[in-house]
């Protein structure tokens, strides 16, 4: 599995501020464009290949960000030739099944689906193993027209360790993830936005502004109503149809109890548009 850099313009226009000084991150970039948070995952010559220390300053930023009020939305990106061409394979080819077993490799990799608010993996180039998995984890994915899927561990005589025979079988199917699982085969952008692994294609020049646009406009909603509605979507993978449908239903309750709603509805009746005090 591989890695590497983002040089779009897009991505060089300085942001409105900085989250945090390079000496905080070595792996990762932070910034903030507005209501919107960018972590970019920054191992450009390693193709950004997702080692541990990388995972633990992505989970840092990740969390910050979502402890902080004035962000409504998150962007995991990484560079045009790779989002992350998967796991540092350096960092685990000496491992023995104690290693392994002992450390509970991989533990804290989930970490990014804690996360209350939503995330968005904006992909450019190679997201291989664990960079397939890392994109899955977030909320949803934005594909550049270059970018790359797969689940190549076969080819290295393992299976994906993260979630991805799990996930990718909920997002594409069971025959599928099977197929992609037991080949080791990428699959393009189009083939995934088919599949329903990707929301939607854009041009790979225009990645992060297209991510941006979604992002900027789930962050002008109440942020407490946003949540709600995350969680009862995610709620769904633990569920039966009928639990959710209750879960859903005490969620959508609960938001009349937020001044938010009261303020949708009005400016709705009123012709007009709603000013969202995440209240």
């Amino acid at each position: 599995m591989f890695a590497l850099r983002q040089t779009s313009s897009a991505l060089r226009r300085p942001l409105a501020r900085s989250f945090a000084s390079k000496a905080e991150y070595e792996n990762i970039l932070t910034e903030v464009r507005g209501k919107v948070a960018i972590i970019t995952l920054h191992r450009p010559k390693a193709l950004n290949a997702l080692c541990s220390p990388l995972i633990e300053e992505l989970n840092g930023a990740a969390h910050a960000f979502d402890a902080d009020k004035n962000i409504g939305a998150i962007i995991i990106t990484g560079s045009d030739k790779a989002f992350a061409a998967g796991a540092d394979i350096k960092e685990m080819a000496t491992k023995s099944f104690v290693d392994a077993y002992k450390s509970n490799m991989f533990a804290n990799w989930g970490d990014i689906t804690k996360v209350s608010k939503p995330v968005i993996a904006a992909v450019n180039g190679y997201a291989l193993g664990g960079g397939c998995e890392l994109a899955m984890l977030c909320d949803l994915i934005i594909a550049g027209d270059s970018a790359k899927f797969g689940q190549p561990e076969i080819t290295l005589g393992t299976i994906p360790g993260c979630g991805g025979t799990q996930r990718l079988i909920r997002a594409v199917g069971k025959s599928k993830a099977m197929e992609m699982i037991l080949t080791g085969n990428m699959i393009d952008a189009q083939q995934a936005e088919r599949d329903g692994l990707v929301a939607r294609v854009v041009p790979a020049d225009q990645l992060l502004d297209e991510a941006l646009k979604t992002a900027n406009k789930i962050a002008s909603f109440s942020q407490p109503v946003v949540k709600m509605a995350k969680e009862a979507v995610n709620a769904s993978y633990e569920q039966s149809l009928q639990e959710g449908i209750r879960f859903e239903s005490r969620l959508f309750w609960s938001s009349f109890a937020t001044k938010d709603q009261k303020e949708g509805m009005a400016a709705f009746v009123e012709k007009r548009k709603a000013e969202f005090k995440d209240e």
